[in-house]
Parts: C-alpha cells; sequence; structure tokens
C-alpha cells in the first residue's frame, strides 16, 4: 500500500490511486447490492423534475433533513451564555453527545454539558434516582455557580417532572436549598433548538426574578436601573453579541445582554483551560425587571420570552425586527435612542456611511441576481430584507420550523419590494423540499448553513450549467472554519455578509469564465 508512516496522505487523493480504486470497487462488488448505475442516474433525473416536486411537496409522513434542530440544543446554548452555568441535561448520555459534538464541530471549542445518563430503568421507572445523583456529582466536580436543567424525548415521554425531581434532590440534601436550579422542559419532538432556548431564558428568569427573587417581593420598579435589557435568542455568531455591546457603548447606553457565551465559546490557547469564561451574571438577570424595557433581537423565536417580560416584569418590549440590513439597523438604534434619551453618536453614523458606500459599489453586481435561502426564522427574514435592500431578487425563503403569521410578515416584506414579487415563502418544508426548488427554480446562489452543499453538489452533478453554489451564512457551519467569530447583525454584519455574498457571485463569475480562448474575454483583472 502507498500508505506509509513516511508518506501519510489524506482520503482525498489517497482514495484515488488504483489500490484504492480496486479496493473500492472489489467491495462494491461483492457487498454493497447496488443498482446498476443507469438505473441511479434515471432515478436522479427523475427526482430534478417539476413532477418529482410536485409528489415530494406533498408528502406528510416523512421528514427529510429537517433544516433544524431539537429543543435541547438551544437549551444548552442559552445556558452557556450565563456565568459559571453548567448545562444539565435530564436524559440519555448519547443526546449530550449529540449536543457537544454539534457545538464543537461549530466553534471549534470544547463545549461543557452533563447528563445524568438515564438509561432502560430509568425509562421504566423515572429518571429521579439519576438526577438525584447528577446534580450533586456535577455541583462537587465541576463547581458551578448554577446548573440549568432541560430534557431529552425519553424524559418527557415517561413524563419525568423536572420541578418536583429538583425540589425533591434539595429536601434529600443532594444541593442545598438555595442551590441555583432553574429549569425548562424541552421535548425534542415538538419545536425545535430555537423553542429550546426560549424556554429555558424563561426557566432562568422566572427563576431568579419570581421564584427565587434576588430581591425583595414587589421591590421591582421598572426603568430605576436605567439599563436596556437585550434578549438574543439563539444566536451562534459570536460577533453579534460584540457588536451590539459596541453600539451600544458608543450610544452610551448601559445595557445588560441577557445570555452572552461570546467568552466561553471563544477562549484564547494561553494554555490553560477554563471551563466557565464570562456571560451574563446572577445578579444582573435578578436586576433585569428593574431595566427601562426588554429588547428581543431575533423576536420570531422568542415569543414564551415575549409573554414573560410583558406580563412578570411589566416591560413593553418594543415591536421590531431583527437589526440585520440597512432600514432594521436604523429602526433599532432610533427606537434604543428613542428609549434612553442617547444620541446615535457620529461614530455610528460614520459606520453607516461606510456601509452605504458599500453598498453603492456592489449593488451593480448584486442587482438582479437571484438567491434562494433557508435557515432560522428571524435570520431568513433578515437576511430576505438585506438582499432586497441591494437590488437582488428572492426566488425562495424556506423555513422548517414557522407558523402561518411568520409567513404571512415574510411575504409583506417581499410584496413592498419589487425585487420580491415572484419569491415564495416555505414553511414546515425541509431541505430535501429545498433540493427540488434549486432544480426547478434554479437561482443563481443559495444562502445557507454547510447541509446546503449537498445540495449544490447534486446540481453540479446533473450539469455545470444547472450548479447552484452555496454561500455559507448560518447555522451550523462544519465545513469552513472562524465564520462563527464573523458578524451579521448592525452595519457591521451588513459589510460582511455584502463581502461574503459579492465575492462569492465575483468568484463563480472567474470560474465560469476561465476558459482559455473560449470564456475568457470576461475574464476581467477588475470587476
Amino acid at each position: 500500500m502507498s500508505q506509509n508512516v513516511d508518506k501519510i496522505e489524506p482520503s482525498y487523493p489517497l482514495f484515488r490511486n488504483d489500490e484504492y480504486k480496486e479496493s473500492l470497487a472489489n467491495k462494491r462488488e461483492q457487498y454493497e447490492e447496488r443498482h446498476p448505475q443507469d438505473t441511479i442516474d434515471e432515478v436522479f433525473q427523475w427526482t430534478t423534475t417539476k413532477e418529482y416536486q410536485e409528489l415530494n411537496f406533498q408528502r406528510e409522513a416523512i421528514t427529510v433533513n429537517p433544516a433544524k434542530a431539537c429543543q435541547p440544543l438551544g437549551a444548552v446554548l442559552c445556558a452557556l451564555g450565563f456565568e459559571k452555568t453548567m448545562p444539565y441535561v435530564h436524559g440519555s448520555q448519547g443526546c449530550v453527545a449529540y449536543f457537544r459534538t454539534y457545538f464543537n464541530r461549530h466553534f471549534k471549542e470544547p463545549i461543557s454539558c452533563v447528563s445524568d445518563s438515564m438509561t432502560e430503568d430509568a425509562a421504566v421507572f423515572g429518571g429521579q434516582k439519576n438526577m438525584f445523583a447528577g446534580l450533586e456529582n456535577a455541583k462537587a466536580l465541576y463547581k458551578p455557580t448554577m446548573i440549568a436543567v432541560s430534557t431529552t424525548c425519553m424524559a418527557e415521554v415517561i413524563g419525568d417532572d423536572l420541578n418536583a425531581f429538583i425540589n425533591n434532590a434539595k429536601k434529600e440534601g443532594h444541593v442545598d436549598q438555595d442551590y441555583p436550579v432553574p429549569f425548562a422542559h424541552t421535548p425534542s419532538f415538538v419545536g425545535s433548538h430555537t423553542t429550546g432556548w426560549d424556554n429555558m431564558f424563561e426557566g432562568i428568569a422566572r427563576y431568579f426574578t419570581l421564584e427565587k427573587g434576588m430581591l425583595p417581593e414587589g421591590k421591582y420598579e421598572v426603568g430605576s436601573n436605567n439599563k436596556i435589557n437585550l434578549v438574543p435568542g439563539f444566536e451562534t455568531y459570536l460577533g453579534n453579541f460584540r457588536v451590539i455591546h459596541r453600539m451600544l457603548n458608543e450610544m452610551g447606553v448601559d445595557h445588560t445582554l441577557l445570555s452572552d457565551p461570546t467568552e466561553v465559546l471563544d477562549t484564547p490557547a494561553d494554555g490553560h483551560f477554563n471551563m466557565y469564561a464570562g456571560g451574563t451574571t446572577i445578579a444582573e438577570v435578578a436586576d433585569a425587571p428593574n431595566a427601562i424595557t426588554t429588547v428581543l433581537l431575533q423576536p420570531w423565536q422568542l415569543e414564551k420570552t415575549k409573554k414573560f417580560v410583558e406580563t412578570s416584569w411589566k416591560h413593553d418590549a418594543p415591536k421590531l425586527n431583527i437589526p440585520m440590513g440597512l432600514e432594521w439597523t436604523d429602526q433599532f438604534l432610533m427606537k434604543i435612542s428613542e428609549l434612553t434619551g442617547k444620541p446615535i453618536p457620529k461614530s455610528l453614523e460614520v459606520e453607516r456611511g461606510r456601509y452605504v458606500d458599500m453598498m453603492t459599489d456592489s449593488h451593480a453586481w448584486l442587482h438582479g441576481k437571484k438567491f434562494a435561502l433557508y435557515g432560522d426564522a428571524d435570520f431568513a427574514l433578515g437576511m430576505t430584507k438585506f438582499l432586497l435592500e441591494m437590488g437582488a431578487e428572492v426566488t425562495d425563503v424556506l423555513v422548517n420550523h414557522a407558523n402561518k403569521r411568520y409567513k404571512k410578515a415574510v411575504e409583506e416584506v417581499l410584496k413592498a419590494s419589487p425585487y420580491g414579487q415572484e419569491a415564495t415563502v416555505h414553511i414546515g418544508k425541509d431541505l430535501w423540499h429545498f433540493r427540488s426548488l434549486m432544480f426547478t427554480n434554479k437561482p443563481d446562489f443559495m444562502i445557507g448553513n454547510s447541509y446546503g452543499k449537498f445540495i449544490q453538489r447534486d446540481t453540479f452533478y446533473k450539469g455545470e450549467e444547472f450548479e447552484v453554489p452555496l454561500i455559507r451564512i448560518g447555522f451550523p457551519i462544519f465545513d469552513r472554519h472562524h465564520l462563527h467569530r464573523m458578524t451579521t447583525l448592525g452595519y457591521e454584519g451588513g459589510m460582511y455578509m455584502l463581502t461574503t455574498i459579492v465575492n462569492a457571485l465575483l468568484e463563480q463569475l472567474d470560474k465560469e469564465t476561465k476558459g482559455m480562448g473560449t470564456t475568457d474575454y470576461n475574464y476581467d483583472l477588475i470587476r
């Protein structure tokens, strides 16, 4: 074999060597019971047709690549945003291994999260004993300031009562009575990762401001701390946390970002492992009801949080869209200025002007280009608004975990622009539906997470002229590095997205025009 200690090659191009090609061919012939290639190609071609798309969109009993994750994943991310907090999942060990691996592949960081490892006996008799041992061990071993508990499918199917289990654990001395253990029921078989984040945040907020309030009951006074609360929702671009802090600091606005995992998910390599870093403190959570109001940065995924802050904290959460693109960033900053009386500083006006200059420089390339996109509700809405502002045409917007009100809201944004008239909004659909659309509607590009690369490969397999390139913006991004540190919010986020998209377009143009003496009449030095 050509692979030896003196010459170690990765699987590509190693597997293209003759000996490996022969080995793979023998494996296929002897063990795979594979259909003939002409049959495979025939079925593939059929799946690219309008006829197949119509059948595909009629299916009800199966989901293929759902374009969402499960609730506990979001609950874990929410918990990671609080100081010295250990996410604790009441369920099987395999589920937690999935959550940790999923985030590890995206952030390229170790992810702290524990499980009480429910097995067959717990599925029959309930998981209370697992929780007794789990809470006691997690507190003793990892010494968190609080443990935030969520659930998986197993615990929810058998009906485990987290409130009762945690209270019983405290009564029997497994953890102290005053030790913070907020919780949320996060069944994986309903909702999504964004729902789980929302549920976990409401659980933490409820615990510290209602059930175990750090201030005496009835002592909260809206506006007394002269702060603005901001709730990010399920957010995986760490630059977005930083840009929100920066913009409000430049305005001189005292604020609290409720759940900020920036530091723990972006720790430096300094020779020391820090299990905990940064995060919103318990004192900040307890003081949150005293703020002027609470701003929801991703309101479509924070419905439970919105209800809680309005009914329990008596905050009139302003009606805003995610601050993506030019207009919605303007609206966000003007609302903060209105609420606090703080003027928008010259520095942000200059930043806005630079963004507008970039838009002017690049709009000719994006104008008329067609884009399809998928992702979480607020991201997809914000990306739609951003593209329309650039004069790009949106063909399809797909969000699996969204409702009819959301669909109507996106359609209103599309109809308000001449570039959104031909677009279709798809809710409750998955990436196999999206694959059909890439063949039948054929946009110039698609925007979404790493899973879209397989759709791009399929479109290329049909023929180079059918290829729909993927621009990676969203979550998760597994197959590229360091994009999670970037920014999609504010003027800075608009600059990043514009740079990413227009240069992907120009890269594709170079690819299509580099044929020597054939297509290179448009292989220009200056774009």
